[in-house]
């Protein structure tokens, strides 16, 4: 079963991830398979991408088997680097990206969703970061995203604390742009369909103006992000934040 589907319809791709069972969670393949999707709809005439999740969430974020799989440095890299080229793709894209954000969107599934210029989300949804509780800090560009639309301040402690908020709250804080109690894709369907009726030329403009003058600082948070999370990996912390998280119990940090 494919773990990324792709289908375009009324000059919009949508691209679904597509692993239910798992609330999406992204392992190395689904990685590569999202890649190859977004490259195949970096080159179509469609002028907008929804992206969404099939099942019961958008992204429970980075799959646990893949971090222990993180002891070979080779899949490091290599993981990393596609996270890299994906967030990278759908920033730079000159296309309208919108995320469509139902159940749960954490750690890195958060970062994916953030990649987009408008984030649409139901109101029952739950957005949190969640890395520190496996003794990790955010990736896929999840400092940089923040950053933007948070502040670093505010982006430190939301990170920091472990937080997880619904649609409502994640609004009022700019973490996503729209909200609504409906079906999220049908909203978001709805949202290109009027973009579309738009000057999308001028509209791209735009976009391209503000993310050609950010992709190196983009680029940048992605290198700091590989180098930090390796190092982390190799802490007490994360080893108990992942047992923590198999056993079904608190993590016990000590801060070695």
């Amino acid at each position: 079963m494919a773990t990324v589907l792709h289908e375009s319809k009324d000059q919009i791709s949508y691209i679904y991830l597509n692993r239910p069972d798992r609330y999406n969670a992204l392992n190395k393949e689904m990685l590569e398979e999202l890649l190859k999707v977004i490259e195949q709809v970096e080159k179509n005439t469609d002028e907008l991408v929804i992206l969404a999740g099939k099942g019961k969430a958008f992204c429970a974020g980075g799959d646990m088997q893949m971090l222990k799989d993180f002891a070979d440095r080779e899949i490091y890299d290599e993981v990393m680097q596609t996270i890299g080229k994906i967030v990278m793709k759908l920033y730079t894209m000159p296309k309208i990206i919108i995320s469509a954000i139902h159940g749960s969107a954490a750690g890195l599934g958060l970062s994916l969703a953030l990649t987009a210029d408008y984030v649409v989300a139901q109101n029952d949804s739950k957005l949190g970061m969640l890395f520190i509780g496996v003794g990790l800090a955010p990736d896929g560009g999840g400092h940089f995203w923040l950053e933007q639309r948070l502040g670093a301040q505010k982006a430190k402690q939301f990170t920091w604390g472990l937080e997880q908020v619904k649609g409502p709250k994640a609004e009022a804080m700019g973490l996503v742009d729209i909200t609504t109690d409906d079906p999220v894709l049908e909203h978001a369907s709805q949202l290109a369909g009027r973009l579309l009726t738009s000057p999308m030329v001028a509209m791209l403009k735009t976009k391209m103006i503000y993310h050609s003058k950010q992709k190196a600082e983009l680029q940048y948070y992605l290198n700091e992000e590989q180098k930090a999370q390796w190092e982390l990996r190799n802490t007490e912390d994360h080893k108990e934040g992942v047992q923590a998280f198999l056993d079904k119990r608190k993590p016990l940090f000590k801060g070695k």
